[in-house]
């Protein structure tokens, strides 16, 4: 018992280490390689998690700090998150396709977690990565819950997203949005939440916008307290 209790510390520390460890790689898709980064979960761990980033046309990218938070929290938990940049974005390959080919490569990633860790996927997705990871992930039985921030519900160009799909994914999902966003407002947003089946929640982050400028702490434990109520870990 002594020997174990000396040994301890070097234990935790290991395993301290080992949570969260970036590992940086390129996954294979239909329009050439995606780049991605993987932060490593616990040796136990019972989910892996996909984040997907918001539009690239407008400087979305696999480090924007909304993505950043929501694997934060994700990983927090001990999960295997892996972030990704859609086709043309950073240096993954292919030409940006309108959310079409962009739901090829959200495929492509689960497909790599699958193989990778054998374990059920948690979704989420900011802004454009949302309105694409949301569509691919109800429908597949590989993701047990999803998640939606910043769901662009009303666009203010000509871009538009139908989330009719939504009221037919029983999945347990959680929506988070600003009291200020401007691309999904509350008169939109709660509409559609209200018609969706349960579980469901809708955190709406007082005087947040659209990407949770001086708000991301609480976009972040809202992530947090929803995994910590809805999911076992």
């Amino acid at each position: 018992m002594q020997k174990y209790i000396a040994m301890l510390p070097d234990i935790l520390l290991k395993m301290q280490s080992q949570l969260g460890a970036i590992r940086s790689l390129f996954i294979d898709g239909p329009a050439g390689r995606l780049e991605a980064l993987l932060n490593s979960g616990a040796e136990n761990a019972t989910h892996a998690a996909l984040v997907c980033h918001p539009h690239p046309m407008f400087g979305g990218t696999l480090h924007n700090k909304v993505v950043f938070h929501a694997m934060k929290a994700l990983n927090s938990f001990g999960l295997h998150v892996l972030r990704f940049n859609f086709r043309g974005t950073g240096l993954s390959q292919g030409e940006h396709d309108e959310g079409r080919g962009e739901a090829d490569d959200v495929r492509i990633a689960l497909d790599w977690l699958d193989r990778e860790f054998h374990l059920p996927v948690i979704f989420a997705g900011f802004s454009f990565g949302a309105a694409v990871g949301l569509r691919v992930s109800c429908p597949d039985d590989r993701v047990k819950a999803v998640i939606g921030l910043g769901v662009p519900v009303a666009p203010v160009d000509q871009r538009s997203y139908d989330f009719d799909f939504l009221r037919s994914c029983s999945k347990p999902k959680l929506f988070v949005s600003g009291s200020r966003d401007q691309f999904g407002p509350r008169a939109k947003l709660e509409p559609l939440v209200n018609s969706l089946h349960e579980p469901k929640k809708l955190v709406i982050i007082d005087s947040a916008d659209h990407f949770f400028e001086g708000r991301l702490r609480e976009m972040r434990e809202a992530v947090e307290m929803w995994i910590n109520q809805t999911i076992v870990v």
